[in-house]
């Protein structure tokens, strides 16, 4: 006996809140970026941002 083939394929969705694969590494890109950002400003700047002179 030979099945037919679903007509329609199920769309998975994406949680709304928690812990999520994408959400987790597009959060660790984001914070991966401020930090060489920091790092960039405390070089052209010459000192720490939380050390004023």
């Amino acid at each position: 006996m030979i099945l037919p083939a679903p007509t329609r394929v199920p769309q998975r969705r994406l949680p709304r809140f928690g812990f999520h694969p994408h959400t987790e590494r597009l959060n660790g890109r984001l914070a991966m970026l401020g930090f060489i950002a920091l790092l960039a400003l405390e070089y052209w700047l010459g000192h720490g941002l939380l050390a004023w002179p």
